[in-house]
C-alpha cells in the first residue's frame, strides 16, 4: 500500500525535475523514426535537421508542458514516429519520449473471450481500421501476453466494433495472438511521412506524474 501524491507534490516534483535531473541543463527535443527511447533519430536534409532547445511552463494539475511550439527541418524519405526529450543538443541522455501526433491515453482490457478472439476491449474507443496505436502496461503490471511495449500496431478491420478491436504488426495483417488476460492503456498516434524536404512542428510535450 502506498500514499497517493497530491497535485501540489506532483507539481513540485515536476518543476524540480524539469529544471534539474530530468533535463540536466538546457533541455532539447529531437525527432525519431522509431518508437522507444532507443529509436533512431532523424538526420540530414537541407536545411539540416537539428534538435531544438525548449523551456517549460510551470507545472499545474500534476503535468508540465513546453512553453512554445518547435519547428524542425526534416529531410525527404523520413517518417516521424516519436519525439524525445534530450539532455543535450548532440548525443546526451534521453529523458522521455512521446509517440508522434499522439492522443490522450485510454484504458483497455483483455478478458477470457478476448484471449479466444484476440480482442482488446475499450468502450467507445473511436478507432478505425489502419489507425496506429501504441500500448502501455498498467503501473506495476505487464501487458497481456502477446502484446509488447514500444511497438506501433495497426488497427485491423477484422473484429472491429464500437467497443473492441484487434491489432496487427502489419497494415491489414493478421491479428496479434493474445494468450493471457490483462489490461493497460492504448494511445493512438499519427506518424508523418515526408516524401520531400519539409518541416514538422511539435506543439506540445506534456509530462505527467501518476498518482
Amino acid at each position: 500500500m502506498s500514499a497517493i501524491l497530491t497535485d501540489a507534490t506532483k507539481n513540485a516534483l515536476l518543476d524540480s525535475a524539469a529544471t534539474g535531473s530530468l533535463s540536466q541543463g538546457t533541455p532539447f527535443l529531437g525527432l525519431h523514426t522509431a518508437l522507444g527511447a532507443a529509436g533512431a533519430e532523424v538526420a540530414g536534409g537541407s536545411p539540416a535537421y537539428a534538435r531544438k532547445a525548449i523551456t517549460w511552463n510551470a507545472a499545474a494539475s500534476g503535468s508540465r508542458d513546453i512553453a512554445a511550439a518547435q519547428t524542425f527541418d526534416v529531410p525527404a524519405g523520413t517518417t516521424i514516429m516519436a519525439v524525445q526529450l534530450w539532455s543535450a543538443s548532440i548525443a546526451g541522455t534521453s529523458r522521455a519520449w512521446l509517440p508522434a501526433g499522439s492522443s490522450a491515453r485510454r484504458a483497455f482490457s483483455v478478458d477470457s473471450a478476448g484471449v479466444t478472439n484476440n480482442d482488446l476491449f475499450s468502450p467507445a474507443h473511436g478507432l478505425v481500421a489502419d489507425n496506429r496505436v501504441v500500448l502501455w502496461p498498467t503501473i506495476g503490471a505487464g501487458l497481456p501476453t502477446g502484446l509488447a511495449e514500444d511497438t506501433g500496431y495497426w488497427v485491423i478491420s477484422a473484429g472491429l466494433t464500437t467497443d473492441s478491436f484487434r491489432v496487427s504488426t502489419t497494415q491489414g495483417g493478421s491479428a496479434v495472438d493474445i494468450t493471457a488476460i490483462g489490461d493497460g492503456d492504448l494511445q493512438k498516434f499519427t506518424p508523418e511521412v515526408f516524401a520531400a524536404q519539409g518541416t514538422y512542428q511539435v506543439n506540445s510535450f506534456p509530462i505527467s506524474l501518476p498518482g
